[in-house]
């Protein structure tokens, strides 16, 4: 009978867990694939690159919520079972009150474990499988890119201008400068032109004008009735280099141990370990690997809920100061991950802090004298 009781408020804990959590992903999702729109209307990507790039933070913004939901999920679970009386099942039937503390610690685990895949493996594979839809797509949207009376500097080393564009694409007192390495830069004007698509690339064809060429030594000027400026061959201002979020977990650790064991670190193709990474590399390991424990100690706190019934004087009080505990923790989890120091003794001891909290509050908690008939 015991084992059904428990599988009835596990079922109810994750059915709230399950709602909430994809409730509240969705709609920050939503808010963010709106933010996520300059990747079409100001770096010229596809409507497929955007798609996908948002679709692929769907895990990252789940995993955030993660600690936070669940944390809700048990105390809301717990509070309502205790308003409707229902809470009383547990201790008519012999369950003590620590043994549904434990319970609930050891239902912690399931999520605890979910929370490391996610972050560990799935996360990180999806970033950078987002990443690489910027990092392999051209720029698809130039015919929109390219307004009139302003100056589109939406590609890299490119700058355009344009007076005026009628409907049938006709574009009037064109003005390009293109920015080259080694200080050299070229010039291009023209009375108008047409800008056209030629094996998937992107052209601006040119009428009447002429182009400046300019470096250091001097300025050449060639007059052009016609000519092509190949657009394609720019690339987007987006970043295409992938972030330490988004490198793969044994990666990261390997750099880790390379440089504990010859404080030399490695460089790899899109990754670098040394001295200037190597504290980022440890914020990162920890909030991967270190801040899902939190999910255990929210569960504590707020499976703590029972110790005090709603008939006490001081329920509310009690109930209350739960409720503010895990929200600091929780906060505490997120900021933790600034503090956390690879080379600093004394700030990398917060990495213990949540086996601590732990072990400290269930010692408190069944040493109590309050609690020992319980």
């Amino acid at each position: 009978m015991k084992k059904l009781i428990f599988r009835n408020i596990f079922k109810d804990i994750t059915t709230f867990f399950i709602v909430t959590s994809l409730s509240l992903t969705l709609i920050v999702w939503v808010i963010q694939a709106v933010n996520y729109l300059d990747f079409v209307s100001e770096d010229g990507h596809s409507f497929k690159v955007y798609f996908m790039y948002s679709l692929l933070s769907l895990p990252k913004i789940f995993s955030k919520l993660m600690l936070f939901v669940f944390f809700i999920s048990i105390f809301f679970t717990i509070s309502k079972y205790e308003d409707n009386n229902e809470i009383l099942i547990f201790w008519n039937y012999g369950i003590k009150k620590t043994e549904f503390i434990n319970k609930m610690i050891r239902f912690s685990l399931i999520y605890f474990l979910i929370s490391v895949i996610l972050n560990f493996f799935i996360v990180p594979k999806t970033q950078d499988l987002a990443r690489s839809y910027i990092r392999d797509s051209n720029i698809d949207y130039f015919p929109s890119l390219i307004k009139t009376q302003h100056f589109n500097d939406t590609v890299s080393n490119l700058t355009i201008f344009v007076e005026d564009k009628n409907r049938e694409g006709l574009i009037k007192n064109i003005f390009i400068k293109e920015n080259y390495k080694d200080n050299r830069s070229q010039i291009i004007s023209a009375r108008e032109g047409v800008l056209a698509k030629k094996n998937d690339s992107y052209y601006l064809i040119l009428y009447d004008g002429k182009i400046i060429n300019i470096d250091s030594r001097n300025t050449n000027i060639i007059q052009f009735e016609k000519t092509e400026f190949n657009l394609s061959r720019f690339t987007t201002k987006s970043t295409v280099f992938p972030k330490l979020q988004e490198t793969d977990s044994i990666k990261l650790i390997e750099c880790l141990n390379s440089f504990i064991n010859n404080e030399e670190g490695f460089f790899e193709r899109l990754f670098v370990c040394d001295k200037s990474s190597i504290n980022s590399v440890f914020q990162e390991i920890y909030k991967r690997l270190i801040i899902p424990f939190y999910i255990i100690v929210v569960a504590f706190i707020a499976s703590c809920l029972v110790i005090k019934s709603k008939n006490q004087f001081d329920s509310i009080r009690f109930k209350s100061f739960i409720f503010i505990l895990g929200f600091i923790f929780v906060i505490f989890s997120e900021g933790s991950i600034n503090i956390v120091s690879f080379n600093n003794l004394n700030k990398s001891l917060i990495v213990l802090f949540p086996f601590v909290a732990v072990i400290i509050g269930y010692l408190t908690f069944i040493s109590s004298k309050k609690l020992k008939f319980l």
